[in-house]
């Protein structure tokens, strides 16, 4: 677990250009202790469950939050690089969905 908590940046997402992912703060993922988190991008904001493969290497999540105000949630998933980055991607449930880059922080 330890590889995985802590906050990461969210520096590209393939549907959403920096500037939207940058929209009232800039964007991350946060991972804490216990298999919850937090994220924000743009107007997209969610609490996160996630799990962590047995070799510590992929994490999946799935979330519940607001997009716009609006209720929404969804599901995604992360692999570990060995840069202290990770790739994955991101879906809203009956929504959009992204490729997402990350980069850890702290």
């Amino acid at each position: 677990m330890g590889k995985v908590v802590g906050r990461w940046r969210i520096k590209w997402m393939e549907a959403w250009d920096q500037d939207f992912v940058d929209l009232v703060e800039p964007g991350y993922f946060q991972f804490d202790r216990g298999g919850l988190g937090f994220f924000v991008f743009g107007a997209v904001e969610g609490q996160i469950d996630y799990r962590i493969s047995g070799d510590e290497n992929r994490v999946e999540f799935s979330w519940s939050g607001n997009d716009d105000g609006r209720e929404t949630s969804g599901r995604g998933w992360f692999q570990l690089l060995s840069s202290g980055s990770a790739k994955g991607e991101f879906f809203i449930h009956c929504g959009d969905e992204s490729a997402v880059e990350i980069e850890y922080q702290t």
